[in-house]
């Protein structure tokens, strides 16, 4: 059962990859990055982690922008997935980049 959900995982963040790339027309998003797909035991939530590599002070502003296309993207989603519901999509920023860089700071800075 687990090897279906993570293959899921992977499949849907693969699908939403190309979803936001092709069919999100707004310019406000910007270039954003999914990172990793988490879905629920019974497949009706996906927390969908995102990033985006440029202005980190209006990530907020870019991730409100998308959940408004949030219909959009999971009817898409919907279509190409084999599935009989598709999950509802939370965005949520994924911020892990930017603590692993605070850790490395603070260890190199611990070395001199």
């Amino acid at each position: 059962m687990q090897v279906k959900k993570e293959r899921l995982q992977s499949l849907i963040k693969k699908e939403l990859s190309q979803i936001i790339f092709e069919d999100v027309k707004d310019p406000t998003i910007g270039f954003v990055t999914i990172t990793d797909v988490s879905l629920t035991n019974d497949y009706s939530i996906a927390r969908v982690y995102v990033s985006f590599l440029d202005k980190i002070d209006i990530n907020d502003y870019r991730l409100a922008n998308l959940n408004k296309a949030k219909g959009l993207i999971r009817s898409k989603l919907a279509k190409k997935l084999a599935i009989k519901k598709c999950p509802e999509l939370l965005f949520v920023i994924d911020d892990s980049l930017a603590k692993g860089n605070h850790i490395d700071d603070v260890l190199k800075s611990l070395n001199n």
